[in-house]
């Protein structure tokens, strides 16, 4: 890998690190904020020291031909420790003292491993300045070859335990932790297989044979691509309930411009989300499903029981199941009583946000309550009923509902 391609995965990493820089300063002492900001920046640390071009300039500046090697070193082994203490307060216990026990011991661990590489490098000899194959290149020099082999242990330790726990607890836990935590499987796989390759190079110069490319070009990126992954990993448990949010609050729009508007009288105004104000998607949801709330309960005395059976029979005649029926029932009525409801209130017809797009948003209102309608049956606005209403709209049979109560009313 070049310069340019390592610079751009730090800035990457780098982008992720800002993003998570607000939750940190609202709770600066919070351990797992602490520590996924930590695996994050030096994720992007490690690449931008091993640069060529940073290598070279570390170098000039410390005056130590390839003391940016051992700095690198560490800043992977740091970035290990940060890791496992993640995944230690990402699993959690009933004991916050073990928490803080267990990482304190991964970081002494690793803090140990750090100073015994510095002593090893300052103790051996490395005259030559190597930009990219210096695990190569030194492979049988005293004390840097035992530097070289403790940094590559210590982080095949760390990846190939991390690996494991996530696999593992990929198949206990659902919902965006369960895919963060296969996300974080595969990246820190990639990470266990660059260790993995740098090894065997190393045994490659250590038995006579030439398998350089494997520790200089291949490694890189894995350990890319691992990197990657394994911050994505990380940030997607926070991210996911916002991208839920967010999809449900796009989805509701529809209805809301059907029946949560006559509550609110503001369409073009919460229609719209901001990308500047995606923190209160979660509120901004929540304004939104009460609006459209508040609009089905105003057009629940239009509720008509015959329209729901009658749109009901249609659709189990043209080959729906029970399931999809109900459903096609139940979106038929909700629209023929905001029909209802308009021409009660304007003296006409509603022409407008009738269609079979009208009623699509219904996915994403959260919990639900039942509303009077004709023949004392209730209807039901739970989450998968209302997923169900929503595919129903797409059928047309809603639509055909609406313009037959229309003709009826001529």
């Amino acid at each position: 890998m070049n310069g340019l391609v390592y610079f751009l995965a730090a800035a990457a990493l780098w982008t992720g690190f800002a993003a998570q820089l607000p939750g940190l300063w609202r709770e600066p002492r919070d351990p797992m904020k602490r520590a996924l900001c930590a695996v994050i920046f030096l994720a992007g640390f490690c690449f931008a020291l091993g640069a060529p071009p940073t290598v070279g300039f570390v170098n000039r500046v410390v005056g130590v031909p390839n003391a940016a090697a051992c700095l690198t070193y560490g800043a992977i082994n740091a970035f290990s420790a940060a890791s496992l203490v993640l995944i230690v307060h990402w699993r959690g216990a009933d004991d916050p003292e073990r928490l803080r026990r267990v990482s304190r011991r991964w970081l002494l661990a690793y803090a140990v491993i750090i100073a015994a590489q510095t002593v090893l490098f300052a103790v051996g000899d490395a005259p030559v300045e190597r930009l990219s194959d210096f695990d190569t290149y030194y492979a049988d020099t005293p004390f840097i070859r035992e530097m070289i082999v403790l940094y590559l242990v210590a982080h095949l330790v760390a990846a190939l335990t991390t690996t494991v726990l996530c696999s593992r607890w990929t198949l206990q836990i659902s919902g965006w932790t369960g895919r963060a935590l296969t996300v974080l499987a595969v990246g820190w796989l990639c990470n266990s297989a660059y260790g993995v390759l740098k090894m065997v190079a190393l045994s490659g110069r250590w038995t006579g044979q030439h398998w350089d490319p494997l520790s200089t070009r291949l490694a890189p990126m894995l350990v890319a691509v691992g990197a990657a992954l394994t911050s994505a990993g990380y940030v997607l448990p926070l991210l996911g309930p916002r991208i839920d949010s967010l999809i449900a609050f796009l989805r509701l729009g529809p209805l809301f411009r059907l029946v949560g508007s006559r509550s609110t009288g503001r369409v073009g105004r919460n229609v719209l989300l901001s990308w500047r104000s995606l923190g209160d998607v979660e509120l901004r949801l929540t304004h939104r499903t009460t609006a459209i709330r508040d609009g089905l309960r105003d057009v629940s005395v239009h509720f008509d029981e015959t329209v729901r059976e009658r749109a009901y029979r249609q659709a189990l005649s043209l080959g729906s199941s029970a399931g999809e029926a109900e459903a096609i029932g139940d979106a038929a009525m909700v629209a023929v009583a905001v029909a209802s409801g308009t021409r009660g209130r304007d003296g006409g017809p509603r022409q407008e946000g009738l269609d079979s797009a009208a009623l699509e948003a219904l996915v994403g209102l959260g919990g639900g309550y039942a509303e009077p309608a004709a023949g004392g049956q209730g209807l039901d606005t739970g989450q998968p009923s209302l997923i169900r209403m929503s595919r129903a709209v797409r059928a047309g049979v809603v639509v055909g509902a609406v313009r037959a109560e229309r003709a009826k009313s001529r």
